[in-house]
């Protein structure tokens, strides 16, 4: 087993610079702005070769109340998991209260601690790190996570205990580690919840407050022997009611986890119905290509009417995605959460299925049969034959004369019948047009240049006599 360790320390101490230089990524959202970090966030890192694994947490105060205290609660965990922490200290702050109470904490629970003494840039490292020995830590490292000093003494050390696994086999072309799973929807309406439901533990954190999730936190399980990762991301307002800087590095997180996802599960809010936001989500997912799957959450909390009202307005408004699977669930209580699973893997075989050239110029001529392409300028557009372009969505490429003028309503004409013709449920189709190039194109002309030559050498010929 690879070693564990968790990053913990007061807020806006550099933790999460930290795990991102470990990591060598950006997953980690980072800015000048105390408390940004609160769920646990895992990644993987390696140093000459040794694999490890990092946990990000929130900051700890020791008097966290509320949604803090939820924050601090995830931290005690990362340490109750990890076989070794780095206690992140700021350098120029010196000592304080908070971090004696940690160090006596991770001593009482026996966790090999490190501790990291950050920020030392531009300062005296003797001068700052004095007041840190008080706390009877013997490993005691001077870096800036920013630049990367004294990263790599700190690495040596914390490694060192632990005994080297061997390298594990790179197999090329190996298939993606099960299905990803983001789950998206608006400020509050129970996507943290959702996500605990579906893991069966308390992973993230469940406030009663919009915006309690500000990173998309990616979860590896596995579930009836199927391997699931699954995406907790932050609620997106409408544009003109993001102010915070940390809301919008949010917003790019959650639509980094849109794109990086197989099947996208869409949270609505039955209490509030459908509202625009909702509809713009939609459209993000569908955009990106991604399979889509839509959850009506705290359905059991509404009477017989409203629940009619809203079903009947959830059909009239969205027409356009009447291929995505519409589940009323209540992820407090796990009513229909369950039978979430077997849309995300219909709607998943669909995105991914292998479509072959024959089966596809089948249904492209039937269709054609069936409904043939206007007439533009006079002449027939022609529709030959398909192939498949891509997975996930499907991408179905077609071939023919004049493609640029194939008119949009005929598309989505073509794009029903593939859907219905190949059983796809809950994922969009592409359409593409190719245009076969004319064999005779150009070939004229030069024919008429040789004919040309031929007749001056006849008319030179006959001068001569």
């Amino acid at each position: 087993m690879i070693p564990v360790i968790a990053l913990v320390g007061r807020p806006n101490v550099g933790k999460s610079t930290l795990f991102n230089r470990l990591t060598k990524s950006h997953d980690a959202l980072v800015a000048n702005y105390p408390g940004l970090t609160r769920d646990r966030k895992y990644g993987e890192g390696a140093y000459l070769g040794r694999r490890y694994m990092l946990i990000d947490t929130g900051g700890i105060t020791g008097e966290e109340e509320g949604i803090d205290s939820a924050m601090a609660a995830q931290s005690m965990q990362a340490i109750e998991e990890a076989d070794a922490v780095m206690l992140v200290v700021d350098s120029r702050d010196g000592l304080t209260p908070v971090d004696r109470r940690l160090a006596e904490y991770l001593r009482q629970k026996g966790r090999q601690v490190y501790l990291v003494a950050n920020k030392i840039d531009g300062i005296n490292p003797d001068v700052a790190m004095a007041d840190f020995f008080e706390l009877g830590i013997s490993d005691i490292y001077p870096t800036t996570a920013t630049h990367g000093r004294g990263v790599k003494q700190l690495m040596e050390a914390v490694l060192a205990p632990f005994p080297e696994e061997p390298p594990e086999p790179v197999e090329e072309d190996a298939p993606e580690r099960g299905i990803k799973i983001a789950v998206i929807g608006r400020p509050n309406v129970g996507k943290s919840t959702l996500v605990n439901r579906l893991l069966g533990e308390e992973r993230v954190i469940v406030f009663d407050l919009p915006g309690t999730t500000r990173d998309s936190i990616y979860i590896d399980y596995e579930r009836d022997g199927k391997e699931y990762t699954l995406i907790d991301t932050a609620g997106i307002r409408r544009r003109k009611n993001v102010s915070m800087v940390v809301e919008k590095f949010s917003i790019v997180k959650t639509l980094q986890a849109i794109d990086d996802a197989n099947v996208v599960v869409l949270l609505i809010d039955a209490q509030e119905g459908i509202v625009d936001q909702d509809l713009h989500l939609m459209g993000t997912a569908i955009e990106a290509g991604r399979a889509l799957v839509l959850a009506v959450n705290k359905w059991d909390g509404l009477d017989a009417d409203n629940k009619s009202r809203i079903k009947s307005e959830l059909e009239r408004r969205l027409r356009f995605v009447e291929f995505a699977d519409v589940h009323f669930i209540s992820a407090l209580h796990g009513t229909g959460v369950g039978h979430l699973y077997e849309s995300i893997e219909k709607a998943y075989a669909s995105a991914t299925d292998k479509l072959s050239t024959n089966r596809l110029t089948r249904i492209l001529q039937d269709a054609v049969t069936e409904h043939q392409p206007p007439m533009v300028r006079g002449r027939r557009i022609k529709l030959r034959y398909a192939h498949a372009g891509g997975k996930n969505p499907p991408v179905i490429v077609i071939h023919g004369n004049q493609t640029d003028d194939v008119p949009s309503h005929y598309s989505r004409y073509l794009e029903k019948v593939f859907r219905k013709v190949l059983d796809l449920h809950g994922t969009p189709v592409k359409i593409e047009y190719r245009s076969s190039d004319n064999p005779y194109a150009g070939k004229k002309n030069k024919l008429t240049a040789r004919q040309a030559s031929k007749k001056r050498r006849l008319m030179k010929h006959v001068k001569k006599k």
